[in-house]
């Protein structure tokens, strides 16, 4: 046993003694394909994942992914990567503070969004529109991130994470509320990958994460955006500050840093040494209240939308052509020069022609879809704020 390894097992040994018993320590983590320990024996396995995901190419595609609003000029608007950092650090504060394994809440946090389609829920569900009517099943991008993990990034190789970090990154949806979460341990890669299946076909099952570190994530989904989407929209003339309702303000505040800092601090207190995490009833309504204004004021506002109407079209019109391109061997489309190139051939027998365009197209940034399209149909970003 050489130096490194015996740092890796003292650190093993004190996860162990200073974690809660409801943490998972990194020696638990699963792999699917076991991995050799000769030369990097002494990296823990939660901590490898996160390397790995800030190393994928998918991550790096981050920089150009809409959160919320697309096609909006404005530099001080929330990116998808800056989300997803804002995530880790939210999740990372709580689960220090309830000592859980930092590891693997952070490599769930940073790859928990790495299956978004281009501009946001809107593109996520044009793309699901087109792979329902290919017999492909529903698109739901925590299943893409997976998908991207697991089976396209490193040409087609995968990057072999563990399945603590999987199942998180797959049950991480923040958009459905829940004033507790209790992990459903137990789970397997087999028992992963059907309720992926199982997701395919009925978009409202419900999934809950395997370990108290993957509750914490997406309960700090919903914290990091909920009052960050406020201030984008306050900032782009969308509501008044005044306009939150009552019934938040007197709970949560009126700004992101107030409404940060009280939910952190209700769901610390109201989990700490116990294998749930928690809101308080009171901080939990006034969640969901906000929730509900979020959705009705600027998620689901016309004003923000009127210019993606063409969107779905471009969609449709990517999909058609990259399938063409690939039934007709077209080496010259973008579909083989920028994704397929070198792809391994276990990729291509395992993947229908519908399946491979649905990951090219999840995967492309907002610009570079844009500059795919027919140059006379490319929507044109508009300045707000």
């Amino acid at each position: 046993m050489n130096d490194l390894t015996q740092i890796r097992l003292s650190l093993d040994k004190r996860e162990k003694e200073s974690l809660s018993p409801f943490a998972t320590v990194s020696e638990k983590g699963i792999r699917k394909f076991p991995e050799s320990t000769d030369t990097v024996g002494y990296r823990q396995p939660f901590s490898k994942d996160v390397d790995r995901i800030l190393h994928s190419l998918a991550y790096t595609r981050y920089i150009d992914k809409t959160q919320v609003f697309s096609l909006v000029q404005n530099d001080h608007l929330t990116h998808r990567v800056l989300h997803v950092q804002l995530v880790s650090k939210v999740a990372r504060t709580i689960g220090r503070f309830l000592s859980l394994n930092e590891d693997l809440i952070e490599a769930i946090a940073l790859g928990h969004d790495i299956g978004h389609a281009p501009f946001g829920h809107d593109g996520e569900r044009m793309l699901s529109k087109l792979c329902v009517e290919s017999g492909i099943g529903q698109f739901h991008h925590n299943i893409q991130s997976i998908q991207f993990l697991n089976k396209v990034e490193r040409k087609g190789i995968g990057w072999n994470l563990c399945l603590q970090t999987l199942d998180g990154i797959f049950s991480h949806d923040g958009e459905v509320h829940s004033q507790d979460l209790m992990p459903q341990p137990d789970k397997t890669f087999e028992s992963l990958f059907h309720d992926m299946d199982e997701k395919k076909k009925k978009s409202d099952m419900a999934v809950v994460p395997m370990t108290l570190e993957g509750c914490v994530v997406r309960m700090a989904d919903t914290i990091s955006y909920i009052g960050r989407d406020f201030e984008d929209a306050i900032r782009l003339g969308m509501v008044k500050r005044h306009e939150i309702p009552d019934a938040v303000k007197s709970v949560l505040g009126d700004s992101n840093g107030t409404i940060v800092f009280n939910l952190v601090t209700d769901i610390i207190q109201n989990s700490f040494q116990k294998p749930v995490i928690s809101f308080s009833p009171n901080v939990s309504n006034a969640l969901k209240i906000m929730k509900v204004f979020n959705m009705e004021r600027i998620y689901r506002n016309s004003k923000m939308k009127r210019h993606l109407k063409n969107i779905g079209q471009l969609f449709e019109i990517l999909f058609v052509k990259y399938i063409s391109d690939i039934r007709s061997d077209d080496r010259s489309s973008v579909i083989f020069a920028h994704f397929l190139k070198d792809m391994r051939t276990a990729y291509m027998e395992q993947h229908s022609h519908e399946e491979i365009v649905r990951d090219f197209l999840a995967g492309m940034t907002d610009r570079y879809f844009i500059q795919q399209c027919p140059e006379k149909m490319r929507p044109k970003p508009i300045t707000v704020g």
